[in-house]
């Protein structure tokens, strides 16, 4: 059986899943699995099911992608996504890990990615990274070091000064403010 994968824009977290999951249900669509940024369906959609579903994703703020290059995009943050809030992440570099799951040359996928998006793969990947630091301080329940080995810094003080750098504040400043800026994972 041939699986049919749909790109969604937007779908960055676990309980984006669970709405993509809620609507498909709802509109009476089998599925096989819901990932971040892709739904794997058992069959092709109908245009009256596609524009079903369309509608649907589009009042809570996704959007299926049909362009190849965006498939890709997509993809790629996804997968920066999936690894930065896995609880196993991979050791591997981020182009050896991206070149492996994308089977595409990592110099070919940074010049697509810089050039529909305006900034690096690179840049996109530390701020995803700022963005779970900021969750992790937020809890309060790991240390620096702790976040620091979590996120593949190779020091806790480079954790700071990558953070100091960010958001101009130290992780400790950061933990003591009262109003906390955190950003959504589709808006970085």
């Amino acid at each position: 059986m041939k699986e049919i994968r749909i790109h969604i824009k937007n779908v960055v977290c676990q309980r984006c899943i669970m709405t993509v999951e809620e609507i498909l249900q709802k509109l009476n669509i089998s599925y096989l699995q819901v990932k971040l940024g892709e739904v794997i369906l058992h069959e092709e959609l109908g245009s009256i099911q596609r524009n079903q579903v369309q509608k649907e994703f589009e009042k809570v703020g996704f959007e299926i992608i049909q362009d190849r290059n965006e498939k890709i995009i997509n993809t790629i943050k996804s997968l920066i996504i999936d690894e930065i809030y896995s609880d196993d992440p991979s050791r591997d570099k981020l182009s050896a890990l991206l070149t492996k799951k994308l089977n595409y040359d990592y110099s070919h996928i940074t010049h697509l990615f810089t050039e529909i998006e305006g900034h690096s793969i690179q840049k996109f990947y530390n701020a995803i990274r700022i963005e779970r630091v900021k969750e992790l301080l937020h809890y309060d329940d790991w240390s620096i070091a702790m976040i620091a080995d979590s996120l593949g810094y190779s020091t806790p003080a480079y954790l700071s000064t990558s953070f100091k750098k960010s958001t101009g504040f130290t992780p400790s400043e950061y933990k003591n403010l009262q109003v906390k800026d955190r950003k959504n994972l589709d808006s970085v």
